[in-house]
């Protein structure tokens, strides 16, 4: 076969293929669906003075987070949305690291951002596809501090931004499984209190993370179906549904 031949067959399998993919991420669909992580984490410490070694244990720390979304698709295989994330840190201090009994004290912070998120699709067959995410937040937290013994809660105003690749797998019923990778960018402006004069500060965070999801597709006010043309664009049918398969 001569290469120009091979090409081309080649292309219009690709080009078929992911046409019979659109009907998820066809103009006029909605995605609502979200991630939801739990972590907890914890650390030792041994300490040698004199040849004596005490072992403790150190920080313990666990964390609750929430990301809810809701999507439209004003194009082809492009929705853009709005979303809200939520993240809630428990951090347990030891008072004396050198006292195997020692008391521990709790701190807690919590930061809850809302912004707009964009996402481009790339199908691969009918049920699979990439994808490419942006989603920015605005908003606050508050985070528990001590300062000359003295515990104060600081409230920080919050601008965060993300980018990263995704990969999806859609069931019939149109419900995606699916899993990303972001690059976290934030700032924080704070203002607390020390030695009777307010001191502002100002942090940068960068951070990458991995976190698994799921969409749930909709077709104006019917559960969107992976692989089905789209007959009637301009209304949806009336029809008896002996299963109650039908999405209001």
């Amino acid at each position: 076969m001569k290469p120009h031949i091979f090409l081309t067959t080649a292309f219009c399998i690709l080009f078929l293929t992911a046409m019979s993919a659109q009907r998820v991420s066809d103009a006029g669909n909605f995605m609502i669906g979200g991630t939801m992580g739990f972590s907890t984490a914890s650390s030792s410490v041994e300490i040698v003075n004199s040849g004596t070694s005490i072992s403790n244990e150190g920080t313990r720390a666990t964390q609750f987070s929430i990301s809810p979304r809701i999507g439209y698709f004003v194009a082809d295989q492009f929705s853009i949305g709005i979303g809200m994330d939520y993240t809630l840190n428990e951090i347990e201090e030891p008072v004396d690291l050198s006292d195997p009994d020692t008391e521990y004290e709790t701190e807690y912070d919590s930061d809850l951002l809302f912004g707009p998120f964009f996402r481009y699709y790339l199908p691969v067959g009918v049920d699979k596809a990439f994808f490419l995410q942006a989603n920015f937040g605005f908003g606050s937290s508050e985070d528990q501090i001590r300062i000359d013994e003295d515990q104060q809660t600081v409230s920080n105003d919050v601008f965060a931004a993300s980018i990263g690749p995704g990969f999806t797998i859609y069931s019939t019923d149109g419900i995606g499984i699916e899993a990303i990778v972001n690059y976290n960018w934030a700032r924080s402006n704070a203002t607390y209190n020390f030695q009777g004069e307010n001191n502002e500060t100002t942090t940068f965070t960068n951070q990458i993370d991995f976190s698994i999801g799921f969409q749930i597709y909709f077709n104006r006010l019917e559960r969107t179906e992976v692989g089905k043309a789209d007959t009637n664009p301009g209304m949806i049918e009336e029809s008896e549904d002996e299963d109650g398969d039908r999405f209001y």
